[in-house]
């Protein structure tokens, strides 16, 4: 079985870290291994520190750097990525039970097999995600859309964090995923 994967998506400032982080925290406690993947579209964005020395082997040609700690274990790979796939994804994630992924949304946007959590600031945002995201299963940021039958719930993750994880199993179950 493949491990599932969950996007939050929405523009800059629209909620996706905070979802983000109320899902991890409350996945985890259920007894998930979580995976959280974040697009970075900054082109020249390093996580690593300059001139520390895993910087200093990057900047001598090394294309992996794996740095051990007591208690942490981080893989810096130097690869292009712009055309990444979610296969490649899953590979990275390996070990993990459940993947959210923030933002990638031109890699899952229009992809119908990828459960959406969509982070809204406006009611252009709302009207937008509604045209161009399926499926949706939920909504959450700084705008609160009217309730509507047809519409997927708005949780505010701040306030529900336990609501946007019994949604996400909830619609894992019902397509066999977990």
């Amino acid at each position: 079985m493949t491990t599932p994967i969950v996007a939050i998506i929405g523009g800059k400032k629209s909620g996706k870290t905070t979802a983000m982080q109320a899902l991890i925290k409350e996945l985890s406690q259920r007894g998930y291994k979580v995976a959280a993947v974040k697009h970075i579209p900054e082109k020249d964005f390093t996580i690593d520190t300059v001139n520390k020395d895993t910087w200093k082997f990057a900047m001598a040609g090394a294309k992996t750097i794996v740095s051990i700690a007591p208690n942490e274990v981080a893989i810096i790979e130097k690869a292009q990525t712009s055309s990444i796939s979610l296969d490649e994804i899953r590979e990275k994630c390996k070990g993990s039970s459940i993947i959210l992924l923030e933002g990638f949304r031109s890699l899952v946007g229009w992809r119908e097999d990828i459960p959406k959590i969509v982070a809204v600031k406006s009611p252009e945002d709302f009207a937008e995600a509604l045209e161009s995201f399926k499926p949706i299963i939920a909504f959450t940021g700084p705008y609160n859309p009217k309730p509507s039958p047809s519409n997927p719930p708005y949780i505010n993750v701040l306030e529900d964090s336990v609501k946007i994880a019994d949604i996400v199993e909830s619609f894992l179950r019902e397509k066999g995923i977990i």
